[in-house]
C-alpha cells in the first residue's frame, strides 16, 4: 500500500529536473492529510518555498471564475441555455469563418447564437491564438483596441471581440480559449461588480483565502515565486516573459476569466475542499451541492471529446470549466466525477466529491511537466485511501 512518504519522495525527485520549488496539500472532509513544501522560491536568493509562497495560477484561475459564475446561476441570474447576446448585445449576429477547399475563408452567419453553456464548455469558437482567419482577426481587434484606448478592460475586450468571426458554428467543436473571458464578463454584468471584487466578496473572503487575487496587496509581491524556463539540458532560467506580472499591479485594469489570479496552496485547498464537500466549508454553506454536480457534468459530445482528449486527459470529459472523469479504465485511479483543472505554469487541482477529497499542487515552470508530475501525484494520493 502507498503512503505519503512516496509523495514526499516524488516531490523531492521532480526538483532534480523540474521546478526550483513546489508545494502540495491533500485534504479530506475538512482535515488536512498532507502538506509539504520543497525547494526554493528563487534559485538566486535560495529562499525556501513555504506555505506563504504565492504562485501565478494561469488557467487554474478558471476553477475560481467558473465556481463564482455557477453561484450566480443558482441565484437565478442566468441560464446555461441563454444566448450570450442577451447579456452582451454586440454578440447578437455572430459570424463564422468557414474554411474552403482552396484555402480561402467564407464568412457567413452562424447557424445559431452562442449560448452561455458554449462559453463554459469552450465550444464558442475563439481560441487562444493561431494562424487561421478567426485568430488573425482576433489579434487585429486587440491591436486596434490597444491603439485606441491603451490598456483596456475585460468589458472593452468583450465588446470589441464581438466582430471576430468564430472558427465554427457554436456548440459543434471544442476549442480552448476565449469562452471563459465571456464567463467572467457575465459575472460582471449580472452581479454589477468587477469579477475580482465579486470573487473576493462571495468566494475568497468566506473561504478565508487571504492570499488570492488579481492585483498585489500587502506583501504579496515579495512572496511571489520566480517563474523558470526549463531548458533542454535540464537547466533553469528565470523567465519574466511567462510571469506577466504587470497585470498584477494595483493600477492594472484587466481581470480575466481564463487566467490572472495569484494564490497559495492553502488558499486553493480551501476552495477545493468546499467543492469536494458539497459546497460547505467550516460549517458555512457557500453554494449548492447540485450546482457543483452540474459544474462537473460532461458537456461534450463525441466529436468534441475527441478534440478535447490527449494522453494527459485520457478518460476525462469537460464540464462547466473543469475536466471531469468519465472513464477510470483509461488509467485513472480516482472516482468517476472527480474534477479540476491545470495551469500553464504547473498548478493542479483535483476535487472528488465522492471521497470529499481534494489535492492541490503548485509550481511555476515552463514547460510545466504536467504529464509526468500530476498523474503520479494523483495516483499516490488515491493509493493511500
Amino acid at each position: 500500500m502507498a503512503d505519503f512518504k512516496e509523495l514526499s519522495r516524488l516531490l523531492e525527485e521532480i526538483l532534480e529536473q523540474g521546478p526550483a520549488g513546489c508545494g502540495c496539500a491533500v485534504a479530506r472532509n475538512g482535515e488536512i492529510l498532507f502538506e509539504e513544501y520543497h525547494g526554493v522560491k528563487d534559485l538566486e536568493s535560495g529562499e525556501p518555498i513555504t506555505a506563504d509562497s504565492v504562485y501565478r495560477q494561469y488557467s487554474t484561475t478558471k476553477v475560481a471564475v467558473c465556481t463564482g459564475a455557477m453561484m450566480l446561476l443558482e441565484r437565478g441570474k442566468f441560464l446555461l441555455n441563454d444566448p450570450i447576446y442577451e447579456y452582451f448585445p454586440e454578440w447578437k449576429d455572430t459570424m463564422v469563418a468557414q474554411p474552403e477547399e482552396d484555402g480561402s475563408y467564407r464568412v457567413r452567419p452562424a447557424k445559431r447564437p452562442i449560448l452561455i453553456r458554449d462559453c463554459f464548455s469552450m465550444a464558442m469558437g475563439i481560441g487562444y491564438g493561431g494562424t487561421d482567419y478567426t485568430h488573425q482577426a482576433a489579434e487585429k481587434v486587440r491591436a486596434q483596441l490597444r491603439a485606441n484606448v491603451g490598456e483596456y478592460t475585460l468589458q472593452q475586450e468583450i465588446k470589441a471581440m464581438a466582430e471576430v468571426p468564430v472558427a465554427f458554428d457554436p456548440g459543434t467543436h471544442w476549442l480552448y480559449g476565449f469562452g471563459h473571458e465571456l464567463v467572467a464578463g457575465l459575472i460582471e454584468v449580472v452581479s454589477g461588480k468587477g469579477v475580482g471584487q465579486f470573487l473576493k466578496e462571495e468566494l475568497f473572503e468566506p473561504l478565508d483565502m487571504k492570499n488570492t487575487g488579481y492585483h498585489y496587496f500587502g506583501d504579496i509581491r515579495e512572496r511571489m515565486v520566480t517563474t523558470y524556463l526549463l531548458k533542454e539540458d535540464g537547466s533553469r532560467e528565470a523567465s519574466p516573459y511567462f510571469q506577466r506580472d504587470e497585470l498584477f499591479e494595483p493600477e492594472a485594469k484587466y481581470e480575466g476569466g481564463g487566467a490572472g489570479l495569484f494564490s497559495t496552496v492553502r488558499d486553493y485547498l480551501a476552495l477545493t475542499q468546499m467543492l469536494a464537500c458539497g459546497g460547505e466549508y467550516q460549517g458555512r454553506k457557500i453554494m449548492g451541492r447540485k450546482t457543483i454536480d452540474l459544474m462537473r457534468c460532461n458537456q461534450l459530445n463525441e466529436q468534441q471529446l475527441k478534440e478535447f482528449r490527449n494522453p494527459y486527459l485520457e478518460g476525462y470529459g469537460y464540464g462547466c470549466g473543469v475536466r471531469t472523469l468519465m472513464d477510470p479504465s483509461a488509467g485513472v485511479n480516482s472516482s468517476v466525477g472527480e474534477f479540476g483543472w491545470t495551469g500553464m505554469l504547473g498548478s493542479y487541482v483535483s476535487i472528488d466529491p465522492a471521497e470529499k477529497l481534494s489535492l492541490v499542487y503548485m509550481h511555476n515552470l515552463f514547460p510545466n511537466r504536467e504529464a509526468y508530475i500530476h498523474p503520479r501525484i494523483r495516483n499516490i494520493v488515491y493509493g493511500v485511501l
